[in-house]
């Protein structure tokens, strides 16, 4: 692919593990679930995760069912891999996450990776699982160097989060890009006082309400911050399952998010959409009241 993520694989590996296919993601998608129902584990990759949708049939309807329609007798382990976000100047159709665009789809589990470690172990966590996994992956991230520990000890759990910064004053959500940039913005604005937790949300589905339940209740205080639209996306989930649990807000929470408008090709306007550290700077000084 354009981004070499799985450069080498063929020459390692052969062409008994590793199939080149022609562009037709509903197809080779379905031959994954073909091959998971025989006793294989396949990892698919998509280049560009706005193209998830031309699978949408392999991914909706087929690969999360089975195990249901089945009554457990099938399992299907395939995981598929995208590289998603903007601030690559791709365009309006190569640059958007799409990390909750299947939010909905029961049976599916999705992750997002946020650094290095988390890319390498959250992939490893998705391939060992027995149900369909998405993992997004951020175009912005690949050039980004951080610590991995190479073996399966110690894999991400299913559907926890990770707390990579400890505050006592304000509380961050975010996955991806918006996470590194999210700590950036965090270490700013320690210099003015404020003591900002930031958590790695890592799956959308599902979601590790617990985790982000338990820090906005020491801070009292809750900023998600997503390279989406809010509207429909696991940040609005977050925060509306949080109220029907009974939090009761002592602050309104803050959503750093992306206007309602196509990714545009200007790097200046892709740059202006995309949630950045300043922006994200902003909300923390004005939630803690500074």
């Amino acid at each position: 692919g354009p981004f070499k993520t799985s450069e080498g694989l063929y020459d390692k590996f052969g062409g008994d593990r590793i199939i080149n296919t022609p562009i037709a993601e509903n197809g080779f998608t379905g031959v994954a679930l073909g091959m998971a129902l025989t006793g294989m584990r396949p990892v698919v990759e998509i280049m560009f995760s706005d193209f998830l949708p031309t699978a949408a049939d392999a991914l909706t309807v087929e690969l999360p069912r089975w195990r249901f329609m089945s009554g457990g007798q099938c399992a299907t382990p395939v995981t598929v891999r995208a590289s998603g976000g903007a601030g690559g100047r791709f365009g309006s159709q190569h640059s958007n996450t799409c990390e909750s665009w299947f939010l909905q789809v029961a049976g599916l589990r999705i992750a997002a990776a946020g650094s290095p470690g988390a890319a390498y172990g959250l992939l490893r966590a998705a391939i060992r699982d027995d149900n369909p996994v998405l993992v997004f992956e951020h175009k912005a991230l690949y050039g980004i160097k951080g610590p991995v520990r190479c073996s399966d000890i110690g894999l991400p759990k299913i559907g926890e989060a990770e707390v990579v910064r400890q505050g006592s004053d304000v509380t961050i959500v975010a996955t991806m890009l918006a996470l590194q940039r999210s700590l950036e913005a965090a270490d700013q604005q320690l210099t003015e006082g404020i003591d900002t937790e930031v958590i790695d949300l890592r799956w959308i589905r599902p979601i590790d309400f617990a985790t982000v339940r338990e820090s906005v209740e020491k801070t009292g205080r809750l900023i998600v911050v997503e390279e989406q639209y809010h509207a429909g996306g696991w940040g609005a989930s977050l925060i509306s399952q949080l109220t029907l649990d009974g939090h009761v807000w002592s602050h309104p929470p803050v959503a750093v998010s992306m206007p309602d408008l196509p990714i545009p090709y200007s790097p200046h306007l892709e740059d202006q959409m995309m949630p950045g550290v300043e922006r994200i700077s902003e909300a923390i000084a004005t939630i803690a009241g500074v």
